[in-house]
């Protein structure tokens, strides 16, 4: 390119205005070779320097990782406790769902045992009563007696229908 300007300079300088022209060429010349100089400047410091810049690159590469692991970590830890939160409401929804279907199957076990005739423990409970008061009036001590037996059967009989 310097070669170029230079024949470039010498043509003009056969023309009348040969003066002008080599100032022009001239300062076109050192202006290419600052910017020649510049750039390899430039390249030499960036060799230079280059470790230093990766190693200050990898420092703030690293502290932007922790940053951003630490932040993740506390969205984690809020949507975990958001999930438990969520999760203890659902199962307290269900847990009462399930007693309010148990109330229901109890009420209608109940009903159709009552429809075929068997009597409730209120009813045995009210039968019971009534022969206790019936047997004071008659004799005396035998009702207790009779209870202590009734209680003591009712878990032999329970347990005689569940072997069988």
């Amino acid at each position: 390119m310097v070669k170029k300007l230079q024949k470039m300079a010498q043509k003009k300088a056969a023309a009348p205005n040969a003066l002008l022209d080599s100032q022009i060429a001239a300062a076109v010349k050192d202006s290419a070779q600052q910017i020649w100089l510049a750039g390899m400047g430039a390249f030499s410091k960036a060799q230079a320097e280059g470790g230093k810049v990766f190693d200050a690159l990898m420092k703030e590469g690293l502290a932007l990782q922790k940053k951003t692991q630490g932040l993740a970590e506390e969205r984690i830890s809020a949507v975990t406790s958001k999930m438990t939160a969520v999760a203890g409401g659902v199962t307290d929804k269900a847990g009462a769902k399930w007693d309010k279907l148990e109330s229901i199957f109890e009420t209608r076990v109940a009903k159709a045992l009552n429809k075929m005739g068997v009597p409730s423990r209120k009813d045995v409970d009210a039968l019971i009563k009534r022969i206790d008061d019936l047997s004071a009036k008659v004799g005396g001590a035998a009702p207790k007696a009779r209870r202590a037996a009734a209680t003591k059967k009712a878990p032999a009989k329970r347990a005689a229908r569940k072997t069988a």
